[in-house]
């Protein structure tokens, strides 16, 4: 309380008591104590201070005579002194009046509410104009393991709390402009009543910076506090008293959120216990809670519409995802994220993973859910019926994924659109387009054997794909002379053995050709001309033995060249 009123300059203190022992005992004891800070500092605490208290036994003429030293700053043998503190139990209440009283401090916060907002209003007695400031000072006292982010759930913020619900009688608008959290302040000092810095860093007003104007003129404490948990507090301990166990989970989302930046909760999450490695940085008071549980109950609450919309406000602050389905595509487009800023895309193949996630299965399925959108627009607009959205990707989550990369659904094959984006990327580097495969190998793709697949198989390709090879790659088609031959088809194959065969029932005159036989014959003309062998004892059987299968039109053919099928 010393402390207190040296550094914000109070003049005449009321200290409230609720026991007459310890009010006689704080009045005797506190100008021995004032006496040895000012020893050790006379530069900031007072050489002399008045000290007394009151009670309801005393008689009125002391009453007067106390109050009136109290008020003059004199004491009996006519010493004047610089501070005046005045203990009072259940004394100074209605219809007696404090002159030039600054301040209040509250020893102990009992008593009922009433009692209370009487109690604010000794200090909040003031003349119109007269300039002056009342100041109501509050004791936290935190328990072992407590800290000053404990404010939701520790008693020793009791008291505070109740202080402000007394002074909220008297002025609701300035209490309740508490609850407007601002952003956190960076400097680690309070700003006093001079305008001077308590603690490290910073000068003037700095250390109030992160609080919001009705902040910085009504609430002080003697270290920061995060404005975001002071405005939390104000609504949960004040404006709207919550349920202690709804407080507890709000101090642990808090210091969750606070730590890993979002509120995916495992379901099985608890709050480190003590001695754990996670477990510094985390109150006492929420050692073991269920922080993950509760998360989950709050999404069913808010699935059922029956959570109140100031607990929804709260939750939403600390970044809430409502549905466990926007929980998995944040999960999801965080991996996508994480997978293009290390590859430079997202054409991602189907088994990529991102640090354990499967971001390629994740990409498979979204480019699914966007091929899926479109066909359902393209119905829409031709007046066709679309049976349910189910299933489609939605336009703001397309927009998301095309922010990280503006390829990542093309209407062609991901494979082909990576080993594009691969080629562009080694030609922007100053690499040489690689032509033979081998050449070059990137992310596990052979880019000299993409290359070579493209030119040889231009006709397959889009006229988007063609466009693209010839003016972002300088890809030109193959001609007909690097085009090799065109492979033989079944029909192709079945067609040469049976002019075989037609050939050896024209020269035998029968086909009843020997198992080891081979029969050559002369294909192309001019200077294509080349001689083939066909195993044609082997291919006679062989039909033989699958004329069940054989088209009626094949065995019509080697029927009329004498092929004898049993």
């Amino acid at each position: 309380m010393l402390k207190a009123s040296s550094k914000e300059t109070f003049q005449r203190t009321l200290v409230f008591h609720h026991v007459v022992k310890e009010a006689e005992a704080f009045a005797a004891g506190l100008p021995a104590v004032a006496a040895q800070l000012h020893a050790a500092d006379p530069e900031m605490y007072p050489g002399r201070i008045w000290a007394n208290w009151l009670c309801g036994e005393h008689k009125p003429g002391h009453r007067r005579r106390v109050l009136g030293e109290f008020a003059d700053g004199i004491t009996a043998d006519g010493t004047v002194v610089e501070k005046g503190f005045l203990g009072s139990v259940k004394v100074l209440g209605e219809g007696v009046d404090t002159t030039n009283c600054d301040s209040v401090y509250w020893a102990d916060v009992r008593g009922s509410m009433p009692d209370l907002v009487q109690a604010v209003g000794r200090a909040l007695r003031m003349q119109p104009g007269e300039g002056k400031v009342a100041s109501l000072v509050v004791p936290v006292l935190l328990g072992p393991g407590e800290t000053a982010d404990n404010m939701l759930t520790s008693k020793a913020y009791g008291g505070l709390a109740k202080l402000l619900e007394a002074l909220r009688a008297h002025d609701a608008r300035v209490v309740e402009a508490l609850a407007e959290p601002q952003a956190q302040s960076r400097a680690k000092g309070v700003q006093s009543r001079s305008g001077g810095q308590d603690g490290e860093g910073g000068h003037g007003e700095s250390g109030d910076r992160g609080l919001s104007a009705p902040a910085r003129a009504l609430l002080k404490f003697s270290t920061p506090r995060d404005p975001a948990a002071l405005a939390a507090f104000i609504n949960l301990r004040v404006l709207n008293p919550e349920h202690q166990h709804w407080r507890r989970g709000i101090e642990a989302a808090t210091l969750y959120h606070r730590r890993h930046g979002d509120l995916r909760v495992p379901f099985t999450y608890r709050v480190p216990v003590g001695g754990e490695d996670e477990a510094e940085g985390w109150p006492a008071a929420l050692a073991a809670f269920p922080l993950g549980q509760w998360v989950a109950d709050a999404r069913r609450v808010y699935a059922r519409g029956t959570m109140g919309s100031d607990r929804v406000a709260q939750l939403e602050q600390l970044g809430m995802v409502w549905s466990h389905y926007d929980v998995a595509w944040d999960e999801g487009l965080a991996a996508a994220r994480g997978w293009a800023a290390e590859n430079g895309h997202l054409a991602a193949p189907t088994e990529a993973t991102y640090r354990g996630y499967r971001v390629g299965l994740f990409l498979k399925n979204a480019r699914a859910a966007a091929r899926r959108a479109v066909v359902d627009e393209q119905r829409h607009a031709e007046g066709l019926p679309v049976q349910s959205s189910a299933g489609a990707l939605s336009d703001e989550r397309r927009e998301q994924l095309e922010d990280i990369d503006p390829a990542w659904c093309p209407a062609w094959p991901i494979d082909w659109q990576r080993c594009f984006h691969l080629v562009r990327t080694h030609l922007d580097a100053d690499g040489a387009l690689p032509v033979a495969p081998g050449e070059v190998v990137r992310q596990g793709e052979d880019l000299g054997q993409w290359v070579q697949s493209v030119r040889l198989g231009w006709d397959q390709l889009t006229t988007v794909q063609q466009w693209l090879c010839e003016q972002a790659l300088g890809i030109e088609p193959a001609n007909e002379e690097e085009k090799p031959k065109p492979r033989r088809t079944q029909a192709d194959r079945w067609a040469m053995n049976y002019e075989a065969a037609k050939q050896f029932y024209e020269r035998e005159g029968h086909l009843q050709v020997p198992r080891k036989h081979i029969e050559r014959i002369i294909v192309g003309s001019g200077e294509d001309q080349e001689e083939r062998e066909h195993k044609l004892g082997a291919w006679i059987g062989n039909q033989r033995s699958r004329a069940a299968t054989l088209a009626p039109e094949r065995v019509q053919q080697l029927s009329n060249i004498g092929m004898r099928w049993t």
